[in-house]
């Protein structure tokens, strides 16, 4: 298996012009990708609707470049673009292509994809969602060959929301949601598959988790999870990024975890363990710290009620970062409910090995 990520800037949410040169270009086969990842500048909120424009344009492209169907392609699309971020597109390939690019004692990247069946409303922000997400991660890792949860460095699910319609069907019926703030339901969403991510990789024990954990329990947490909520999808998609010794190519990943939204030194010392690599993509959450202070300095993200604080911590985090690595075309998302410790997040780099020419 080889894996490769490249990535693409979009002028607009539907701008494929970028992905249209590279495959004419031949850097990019169309039947190999197996997954985007999109920052898109809508607001990230529940009406942000850029995020479902995105996925609507790239399906439409793949499948016209495909020659077919390209239902197998996931989807991630992260909206907010605040500061300094560029909106862009992460686009992976995955073929099964015999390389000599890395040695036999060096593992390289590994992307495996996965879904869950679409939730029902009762369902999200719950011990379901938590435990079909453990079991798709469980699936995505098999699907990559990745044999350790160890080396898993980052996980990527897309979750869905309540919207007000949901809601109020769901209460027609008779079902009981997890809350009728539509807001709060991304942030459950996300709580519950970020929990789901740690159940799978044994990060938490799964025999004392219960519904009351999501969004309250925050010493539970996963050091490698990153998740989306949006509404245009009712299920989960979830990637998942790590090495294995049955990948080949030049290109691996690696991960720390930011202790708060400054800690940019977290991200400086994945990159300066490898010198002579190239830094190709940087991934990472965002949240504000629910104590209100960051190094014992109060803030007022989550006081504001003009900007949501998932805005605001994208602003911050997407700019520490873009000054350590020197580009602002990275991938961080916000709101980071059990997406490591409270008011930090997870962070891995993407990189190529030196000396490669493929």
């Amino acid at each position: 298996m080889r894996c490769e990520v490249i990535r693409v800037p979009a002028s607009a949410p539907h701008d494929m012009k970028g992905v249209r040169a590279l495959v004419e270009a031949g850097r990019l086969k169309p039947d190999e990708v197996i997954a985007v990842l999109g920052k898109t500048e809508g607001n990230g909120c529940v009406n942000d609707f850029t995020r479902g424009y995105a996925v609507s344009a790239f399906r439409a492209y793949m499948e016209e470049a495909v020659g077919k169907s390209a239902a197998h392609i996931s989807y991630v699309m992260s909206g907010g673009t605040e500061g300094v971020l560029t909106p862009h597109f992460t686009i992976m390939s995955r073929s099964l292509e015999a390389t000599e690019t890395s040695s036999p004692d060096e593992k390289s990247l590994a992307i495996g994809v996965a879904h869950t069946r679409d939730f029902e409303p009762e369902e999200i922000g719950r011990m379901t969602q938590l435990q079909l997400v453990s079991e798709a991660v469980l699936e995505a890792m098999r699907e990559a060959g990745i044999e350790r949860a160890a080396d898993v460095h980052f996980v990527q699910v897309k979750c869905p929301l309540l919207t007000t319609d949901v809601i109020h069907e769901a209460e027609r019926q008779g079902k009981d949601v997890v809350t009728e703030d539509t807001y709060k339901s991304m942030g459950y969403s996300r709580g519950a598959s970020a929990l789901g991510v740690a159940l799978a990789l044994g990060e938490v024990d799964g025999a004392s988790l219960t519904d009351e954990d999501i969004c309250q329990s925050w010493d539970k947490f996963s050091s490698v999870a990153s998740t989306s909520a949006g509404s245009e999808l009712a299920c989960c998609e979830v990637i998942v990024f790590g090495n294995a010794s049955g990948a080949n190519g030049p290109f691996f990943i690696e991960h720390e975890v930011m202790q708060d939204a400054i800690d940019g030194d977290a991200l400086r010392r994945i990159i300066d363990k490898h010198p002579d690599a190239e830094l190709v993509q940087v991934l990472a959450k965002a949240e504000a710290d629910p104590s209100g202070f960051v190094r014992e300095r109060r803030h007022t993200m989550l006081n504001d009620s003009d900007i949501n604080h998932t805005r605001h911590a994208r602003a911050v985090v997407g700019g520490v970062l873009a000054y350590v690595c020197g580009d602002p075309m990275i991938y961080v998302s916000g709101g980071a409910e059990h997406q490591g410790p409270a008011g930090g997040g997870p962070v891995a780099a993407i990189f190529k090995r030196a000396n490669n020419d493929q």
